[in-house]
């Protein structure tokens, strides 16, 4: 026989759930919290900055206005660009087939305004398609690198 005492019920309990999960952890110290917040706001103030800077390039909407399908082998695209008159921007420009597949890609290049001070100019780019396409416009648009 044991010398023991009886065992309560709640370390009874608490042993057997130790003995299936294992040993409760211990939790983070104050300090390491406060380590762990400060770390994860540095690395949230530098993605708001990376994003932020990512933004500040030269603002470029642009808007379908048509397209025309001469062929199996050639169409139109009519779209508008609206930039900062005096920016030279890129703009690839697709053909698509009936499936949505890729027939047609063309990469426009649209210079400084000139003399106007309007921001948006009308442009329209003819394309050779490898097989019939059903839709056409702009995919998107950049900045021009000045060493283009």
């Amino acid at each position: 026989m044991s010398t023991a005492g009886p065992r309560t019920p709640q370390t009874s309990s608490s042993l057997t759930v130790s003995n299936r999960y294992g040993t409760p952890r211990r939790s983070l110290s104050r300090r390491a919290k406060l380590a762990l917040a400060g770390g994860a706001l540095g690395v949230a103030v530098v993605g708001a900055g990376f994003f932020a800077l990512g933004q500040n390039g030269p603002q470029i909407d642009t808007k379908d206005v048509g397209f025309a399908v001469a062929d199996a082998g050639h169409m139109t695209v009519d779209f508008q660009v609206t930039k900062d008159p005096e920016a030279t921007v890129q703009c690839a420009i697709k053909a698509l087939s009936d499936n949505y597949a890729v027939v047609g890609w063309k990469v426009a290049t649209i210079g400084p305004a000139g003399e106007t001070t309007a921001g948006t100019t009308a442009h329209r780019v003819q394309l050779r398609t490898e097989s019939l396409a059903v839709s056409g416009g702009v995919d998107s648009c950049w900045a021009a690198d000045a060493n283009s």
